[in-house]
């Protein structure tokens, strides 16, 4: 029972128990004393659940988070005023909506006409993925071939398809040199790295995924707030253009 309704029983039902509460107790074994020490208690439930009540009417204040971002590789103008963050688990199914219903919007309205600029961080779920964090480090391994963004694109439409028999697929398709791909995964190159990313990722509050850091750009990365969650693109816009990319 949420405690908006715990706190609406005991409103009910605290008139009938002051009335009870208020004569000397008639029934055996319930002395005078038990009944008041019952009677406070009740006050400092109602007590407790109003002020619960009143926490849980207030929407959260939102996270500020800055993050530095140079030497990360970045979709869209180097120069946008404004940047996108995305902490993202490949074999996440919050993720693929994102990737399938968000992404493509933001990219064709802010990213590919210069508002904003995207860069993608890793933050594999290790513990109900087995796969994403191989994942996190095929995409790294896909940048020393230039495809970093193509197979991204790749395995957030099928996060179901992350083994590395298909890993090696998708690298074929991408005409990558796969000998190489291969030995860069198999290899664990870029373990520290995407280790690096969940350790950031933490720092921030960031404690699911797709996780977001929005904000303005700066010479080292961006300076923003924390939005977790496969959001729908309108919340995107809204806070987009609350930071002047519209």
């Amino acid at each position: 029972m949420t405690p908006r309704l715990v706190y609406g029983a005991f409103a009910l039902a605290l008139p009938f128990a002051l009335a009870g509460y208020a004569q000397p107790a008639q029934e055996p074994g319930i002395t005078r004393q038990q009944a008041d020490e019952m009677l406070t208690e009740l006050r400092l439930i109602r007590q407790l659940l109003e002020r619960q009540a009143q926490a849980d009417a207030k929407p959260p204040e939102p996270a500020h988070a800055r993050i530095n971002l140079e030497g990360s590789e970045v979709l869209g103008s180097k120069t946008a005023p404004v940047t996108i963050v995305e902490f993202t688990d490949y074999q996440c199914p919050f993720c693929q909506r994102f990737h399938v219903t968000v992404f493509g919007d933001l990219k064709k309205q802010y990213i590919d006409t210069g508002k904003v600029r995207f860069y993608s961080r890793d933050l594999p779920l290790d513990v109900i993925h087995p796969n994403a964090h191989r994942a996190a480090e095929a995409a790294r391994c896909a940048a020393d071939q230039h495809q970093s963004w193509a197979l991204r694109d790749a395995m957030g439409a099928h996060p179901n398809e992350l083994d590395m028999d298909n890993l090696v697929a998708d690298a074929k398709g991408l005409k990558m040199d796969v000998p190489q791909f291969r030995a860069c995964v198999e290899g664990h190159k870029y373990k520290d790295a995407v280790d690096g990313d969940v350790l950031e990722a933490r720092r921030i509050g960031a404690d699911g995924t797709p996780a977001f850091v929005i904000g303005k750009s700066t010479p080292e990365g961006v300076d923003g707030e924390l939005m977790v969650g496969a959001q729908p693109l309108i919340e995107f816009e809204r806070r987009l253009n609350a930071l002047g990319s519209k």
